[in-house]
C-alpha cells in the first residue's frame, strides 16, 4: 500500500496541473472566435491528460472544460433559452470528449503510440462537436432555425454546419493534429522518467 502513495500523489498533482491549464486555456480561448462561438483550445491538454492519466482523468478534464464554458458566459446564447438543457449539453460534451480521448488512446497505444495520440486527437473534437450537434437538434432547433433564417441560410442544417460549427471544428481538429507530435514527446518523456525512477 505504501509503494502506491508516491505515484498516486504525482498523478494527483499532474491532474491538478492539467485542470489549471484547461481552465486558463478555455478562458483565453474565449477571446478567439470564428462565428458565434469561441474555439476550444483546451482539447489539446485534455488529450494529453487523458493519454497520460487515463480515461477517468480525461473525463474529469473534459468536465472542467464544460464547467468553465458555462461560467465564462460562452454558452449564454443557449442559457437564456433553456438553462437545464444548456448545462446538460455543455457538461456532457466535455465529459464524453475527455472520456473518448482516453479510451481511444488506451485502445490503440499498445499497437502504436503515435497512432494512438492522433486517434485521440481526432476523437476529442469529433465527440465534442457531435454531442453539441445532438444537443442543438434535441433542445434548441426552433430557436436555431430562427437564427439561421435571420442570417440568410436556406435551411437550419446549413446554418448549423456552416454558420455555427464548421470553422471552429476545423480549427480545433487541425490544432490537435498539428500538436500531436508534441503530445507524443510529452508522453514519451513521462514514460521514460517513470521507467528511470522504477529502475533505481
Amino acid at each position: 500500500m505504501e509503494a502506491k502513495k508516491p505515484f498516486d500523489t504525482r498523478k494527483l498533482v499532474l491532474l491538478a496541473l492539467f485542470t489549471a491549464i484547461v481552465v486558463v486555456m478555455q478562458l483565453l480561448g474565449a477571446f478567439i472566435r470564428f462565428g458565434p462561438f469561441s474555439v476550444s483550445l483546451v482539447l489539446m491538454p485534455i488529450v494529453i491528460g487523458a493519454a497520460l492519466m487515463g480515461v477517468y482523468a480525461g473525463g474529469w478534464l473534459g468536465l472542467m472544460f464544460g464547467l468553465v464554458v458555462l461560467l465564462s458566459g460562452d454558452a449564454s446564447a443557449f442559457l437564456v433559452i433553456s438553462p437545464a438543457a444548456t448545462i446538460f449539453t455543455v457538461l456532457l460534451k466535455g465529459l464524453l470528449a475527455g472520456v473518448a480521448a482516453g479510451a481511444v488512446y488506451k485502445l490503440v497505444a499498445g499497437k502504436n503510440r503515435t497512432l494512438a495520440v492522433i486517434s485521440a486527437a481526432v476523437a476529442c473534437p469529433v465527440v465534442n462537436t457531435g454531442v453539441f450537434l445532438a444537443g442543438t437538434y434535441a433542445f434548441f432547433l426552433p430557436v436555431v432555425t430562427q437564427w439561421g433564417e435571420a442570417a440568410g441560410f436556406a435551411n437550419v442544417t446549413a446554418f448549423i454546419f456552416i454558420g455555427m460549427i464548421s470553422i471552429n471544428f476545423i480549427f480545433e481538429l487541425a490544432l490537435n493534429l498539428i500538436l500531436s507530435p508534441v503530445i507524443v514527446r510529452l508522453i514519451q518523456f513521462r514514460s521514460d522518467s517513470r521507467d528511470d525512477a522504477n529502475s533505481k
